[in-house]
């Protein structure tokens, strides 16, 4: 037993000698994985992501456009160096959306909620618009993130589709935006992240980098505070036309309060309704119990705001104020620059918390229209630096405004809009008139039982252009007998528009050409300061010469090229009546406005020329800003010159036709 002691004596060393590591190793286990990045966490910009939250079936149940209610997210983060002010942007939705309501946003146009936004839509912060970088707020995300929640109606994406939007992107100037992506591990996601474009050149007329800088656009509108008081303020609102060829007739503006303010006093301009009501029965009663709101020009909180005419723009109270009290009428600079402008004040109450100065909250969802004037499409107001002002003491020297918005409209051409005017097509070469497109500016559903939307117009007589279309059937039938066209029945609809042109090739000769054109005004409304532009292919512009009734000019337009004849009353024929009733009572007729003039044009500059065919007609025709409906034929050489026999038989059946009316 003695030799087994040192044995029993090594191994008993060489146990408790081993580690417990080794001796005891529990079973290996892999390591965790890495938690998935974030693809915010990679963006050193703008990220966006537009988030699906959930979906579901809404009545009614339709097969075959099944509406369903939407609920989505859409997120603004900056993880860039530079703070975004006044974020804007564009969502992509492609499902026929109706949005119901956006939290913490507001849609650029001003559209009121809820609103089709089925091709895509804008959306501005409100009321935080600006997004300060991780570096300014130490990485507080509140203050570095827009957060909308979005609610509304799409329709035939049943669940489990998800009906995404096609694109996101951020559209400040400066920014590019890649194709939005789906999340790697959602299908409900999509994201994008924007970074600066190198080649973009920073506007550099701002006064301060504490202000975006002031933008171009057709019109611009500033509202300044120029008084700040605790409870009220003193808001002068201005109103620019940029556009050479825009303008407005009988402007109204309106806008939405957002903080439950009210209109107690204005100068130059004027509500269409004057009522307090919704004050009297609102909280503004409760906090303003000494103010006597019999006082209170308008309580609405999208009020509608209307020019003053001439004779009040010396009035003590409602007057006394630059380029206000002109009806409505704000011209392009290359008419009058004078009259390119309107301005009013209004003196503005608010409503607590904002009981202090520096509490100034400007109106939101700006919209503002004419009478037979171009559509404008405007964005939210925008913080810049504050308006100079010539100071009022006479000193040589600026007084600047406590504080200033900028909203820049723009005019907007959408293919649904419906034009407001028409231009009707003839030559010396062809004894027929080319009337405006059946309903050129629209029928209403009452009229299409009478009559047909689809069917073309039919030709006319020379004499049918001075005679409403209501009383012009008769003609119209005896013409196109005599022509041997086919009478439609029901007969087309006419044009129901409130002015239209005429434009007639008068002569065509080896030197030169002459095209007259003819204005009428249909509607119950008088145009003083018209305008008309005419914009003509290359080779004929080229050749213009002169108006002998009109004043014209040539006007650079696109890409500096003088495409345009610019065209106005002399002095004393700037004014388009409208439509009255016929000197004769015998007649019973109504005698549209109208203004004529011969235009002059040479075949020096312009050699092989074709008249007749399309080069002597225009290829866009705009009245006071906005753009008429062409024809859509011309007229044909082989129509038929007016000849003796033509003449006697039209002669003999329209009194055959008058015979029988009487």
């Amino acid at each position: 037993m003695g030799f087994l002691l040192p044995i029993l004596l090594g191994v008993f060393l060489l146990i408790t000698a081993t580690p417990p590591s080794l001796s005891q190793r529990p079973p290996e286990i892999d390591p965790p994985a890495p938690a998935p990045i974030s693809p915010s966490e990679l963006c050193n910009g703008i990220f966006l992501s537009y988030t699906f939250i959930l979906g579901r079936q809404i009545p009614p149940n339709d097969t075959t456009d099944q509406p369903y209610r939407f609920e989505s997210v859409l997120t603004v983060l900056n993880n860039g160096r530079e703070e975004l002010k006044e974020w804007r942007v564009f969502v992509g939705f492609q499902h026929h959306e109706i949005l119901t309501s956006a939290s913490d946003a507001i849609i650029v146009n001003g559209t009121d909620l809820p609103a089709p936004v089925g091709n895509g839509t804008i959306f501005a912060g409100y009321p935080v618009s600006d997004l300060k970088t991780a570096i300014q707020t130490a990485g507080d995300l509140k203050q570095m993130t827009a957060t909308i929640e979005l609610v509304g109606t799409q329709f035939m994406v049943a669940p489990p589709a998800i009906p995404l939007p096609s694109n996101i992107s951020l559209v400040n100037d400066g920014w590019s935006c890649p194709e939005p992506t789906a999340t790697p591990l959602s299908k409900r996601q999509i994201t994008t992240c924007c970074i600066r474009d190198p080649t973009f050149e920073v506007n550099t007329t701002t006064i301060t980098d504490k202000f975006l800088p002031r933008q171009p656009g057709d019109l611009t509108i500033m509202y300044d505070v120029i008084r700040a008081y605790d409870q009220n303020y003193l808001a002068e609102v201005t109103m620019e036309n940029h556009n050479p060829l825009g303008r407005l007739d009988h402007w109204e503006l309106s806008f939405d309060w957002m903080r439950e303010e009210f209109i107690q006093k204005m100068q130059g301009a004027y509500p269409t309704v004057v009522d307090a009501t919704k004050c009297i029965f609102g909280p503004q009663s409760q906090i303003y119990t000494g103010l006597d709101f019999a006082d209170v020009l308008t309580c609405e909180r999208r009020p509608i705001i209307v020019d003053l005419p001439p004779t009040k723009a010396e009035d003590p109270v409602l007057g006394k104020i630059p380029s206000c009290c002109r009806n409505g009428t704000i011209l392009p600079r290359t008419m009058d620059p004078s009259k390119s402008a309107s301005i009013f004040t209004m003196q503005v109450a608010k409503m607590p918390p904002d009981f202090n100065r520096s509490a100034l909250s400007p109106p939101q969802n700006w919209r503002i229209k004419g009478t037979l004037n171009p559509d404008y499409s405007c964005g939210p107001p925008v913080r810049v630096s504050p308006t100079l002002y010539p100071d009022p003491s006479g000193m040589p020297t600026n007084k600047t405004s406590f504080a200033s918005w900028q909203i820049v409209c723009n005019i907007t051409h959408a293919k649904t809009e419906t034009p407001k005017c028409c231009v009707s097509y003839s030559a010396f070469f062809n004894d027929s008139i080319i009337p405006c497109n059946t309903c050129a500016c629209g029928c209403v559903s009452e009229t299409r039982r009478t009559c047909s939307a689809e069917t073309p117009s039919l030709l006319i007589p020379p004499d049918a252009l001075l005679v409403p279309f209501e009383n012009r059937t008769s003609l119209t039938v005896a013409w196109n007998a005599l022509k041997h066209k086919t009478i439609p029945n029901p007969m087309p609809c006419g044009d129901n528009c409130g002015v239209s042109i005429n434009w007639h090739i008068a002569t065509d000769y080896r030197g030169g050409w002459t095209a007259r054109i003819t204005i009428f005004n249909w509607g119950e409304i008088d145009f003083p300061d018209w305008f008309l532009a005419v914009q003509m292919k290359k080779p004929a512009i080229r050749g213009f010469e002169k108006a002998y009734s009109f004043n014209a000019s040539l006007l650079s337009i696109e890409g500096g090229v003088n495409n345009t004849i610019f065209m106005e009353g002399l002095p004393g024929l700037e004014y388009l009546v409208a439509e009255r009733d016929e000197l004769d009572p015998k007649k019973n007729l109504r005698v549209p406005g109208k203004q004529q003039s011969v235009i002059q044009f040479s075949k020096k500059l312009t050699p092989g020329i074709n008249v007749p065919e399309r080069d002597g007609f225009p290829a866009k025709v705009i009245f006071n800003g906005e753009e008429c409906l062409l024809p859509d034929v011309l007229p044909l050489a082989s129509g038929g010159g007016r000849n003796g026999f033509d003449t006697m038989v039209l002669l003999c059946m329209l009194i055959f036709v008058v015979a029988l009316v009487m």
